[in-house]
């Protein structure tokens, strides 16, 4: 059985779906918000709760490409990164919002299929290896959804 594999996997769920320790999780966070508060910039000097968002996204699934043996893009790109929101529609931040939540799920199910001898491995592209790639996820997700809670406060 590869039991570090599973708790790592539920760390991702606690961190994307709830019953986190540290309080609510990227959906608890999300749910009930809208395109306009997603969009919008309480602090003009951050980036909106949507970038937020697709940046989250952006590095989950680079992480669940990287499981599958595809390189992990470089820290400087620039692409998908931070993007602008060219469409603020209601179906695009519902598409958003679940497109997250969804590569969440897919990159807890890659780990729980992971193989525990395979954390050692180095990640493609990077000169770490997986234990460290899927426990920075976590944390890096983490790291943003604090940022999203603060944003949300100051929208309130």
């Amino acid at each position: 059985m590869d039991s570090e594999c599973l708790r790592i996997a539920d760390q991702m769920r606690r961190a994307f779906l709830g019953e986190a320790w540290h309080g609510p999780a990227l959906r608890e966070l999300l749910d009930g918000m809208n395109a306009g508060q997603g969009i919008d910039r309480p602090l003009p000097s951050a980036h909106s709760i949507w970038q937020l968002v697709l940046h989250i996204d952006f590095w989950a699934s680079s992480a669940l490409q990287a499981a599958q043996g595809i390189s992990m893009p470089r820290n400087d790109a620039t692409e998908g990164m931070w993007p602008e929101i060219a469409d603020g529609s209601a179906t695009r931040w519902a598409l958003a919002t679940e497109h997250l939540l969804a590569t969440g799920e897919q990159l807890a199910l890659a780990i729980e299929d992971f193989d525990d001898a395979r954390l050692k491995d180095i990640v493609p592209g990077r000169t770490y290896d997986f234990y460290y790639l899927f426990h920075g996820i976590v944390q890096h997700s983490l790291y943003h959804a604090g940022q999203i809670a603060m944003l949300k406060n100051a929208l309130a």
